[in-house]
């Protein structure tokens, strides 16, 4: 609490900065002053009771917490009032040597503390207890809490490798950043041409509503490494996928994976709609020369056709064309 006081008696951080940083510390430092007070004096279900009463105060925290982090980020770039406070304050005995940035992730760490001390305290308490009920339910709360949390969590990581894919992409046409949509992984396969003979290796990216094919940017355009050209985006909820066994088992096997109806939508029309598409069905084979890799992959595409169709709803997205991506 030594940032948030001394930030409001000096005015370092303006208050619309201040609450995007520290959100509502004040009312969880107030929550467990509450509680200490009723532990110490042996009110423990009592406690408990009070405390899981307002835990919104928590969730709002828990919520804010990336942008609070991307707030104090910025903030240190631009303020530089501010960032001479924060090392001055960061010097305190009473911090330990801890930074702003560990101090605020406090909070999030003391509900799972929580969560683990109530879960042990439940299962170790007679059901004829008094407080057995009322801790039971405790525990119950704050796990849900820690459950968000964890859930925030997974989010923000999952957008963070949206974001690095769609980083990696060069031009508009390919949109990796679409709501629902999630990272799963990515990695170079052969594909297998339908007439012909010798394989392309290319970059596929899979999500949980569609396979990116991609390759890589061309060495003689600058910035060129690390980046990529979006060449094919695979609808994956009307898709099926197969090995394909025999001669090619030393090369480490094939998959096969068709699109069995490839309807999608792209500028308000359906796939059947554009002429010059022209791709009712699409078929990919892919081999890659470990056997374990594409069983990885055989697996993994398996585990998110089967999801996704599980659902009503896939991601909202307008690049879900199992044809050549237009303008790559």
């Amino acid at each position: 609490m030594f940032f948030v006081k001394l930030l409001m008696a000096k005015g370092t951080l303006k208050k619309d900065i201040k609450e995007r940083i520290f959100s509502s510390i004040e009312a969880i430092y107030s929550v467990n002053q509450s509680l200490l007070v009723n532990l110490e004096n042996g009110f423990l279900g009592r406690g408990f009771d009070q405390f899981c009463s307002q835990l919104h105060h928590y969730c709002t925290y828990a919520d804010n917490i990336y942008t609070a982090d991307n707030v104090l980020r910025i903030q240190l770039r631009k303020n530089k009032a501010f960032r001479r406070f924060k090392k001055l304050q960061e010097s305190r005995l009473e911090f330990n040597n801890h930074k702003l940035e560990d101090l605020l992730q406090l909070p999030i760490q003391r509900i799972d503390q929580y969560k683990r001390f109530l879960h042990d305290l439940a299962a170790n308490m007679s059901p004829n207890n008094l407080e057995f009920e009322q801790m039971s339910r405790a525990a119950t709360t704050v796990g849900g809490v820690s459950q968000r949390i964890q859930n925030n969590a997974r989010r923000h990581d999952n957008h963070l490798q949206l974001c690095r894919v769609q980083k990696m992409m060069r031009g508009q046409k390919t949109k990796v950043l679409a709501k629902g949509r999630w990272y799963v992984r990515e990695g170079w396969l052969n594909v297998v041409p339908p007439k012909g003979t010798g394989t392309k290796p290319k970059m596929f990216f899979l999500f949980s509503d569609m396979l990116l094919q991609a390759k890589r940017c061309s060495s003689l355009l600058p910035t060129s490494g690390g980046s990529f050209v979006g060449q094919c985006a695979y609808p994956l909820l009307d898709c099926t996928v197969e090995k394909v066994f025999g001669h090619t088992r030393s090369q480490g096997g094939l998959l096969s994976s068709q699109d069995l109806t490839s309807k999608t939508e792209e500028e308000g029309q359906t796939l059947a709609d554009v002429s010059e598409l022209n791709f009712p069905k699409a078929k990919l084979l892919l081999m890659s020369s470990s056997q374990e890799n594409i069983s990885d992959w055989y697996h993994s595409l398996s585990a998110t056709i089967s999801k996704l169709q599980s659902k009503t709803d896939p991601p909202e997205s307008g690049v879900l064309t199992s044809v050549p991506l237009r303008g790559q």
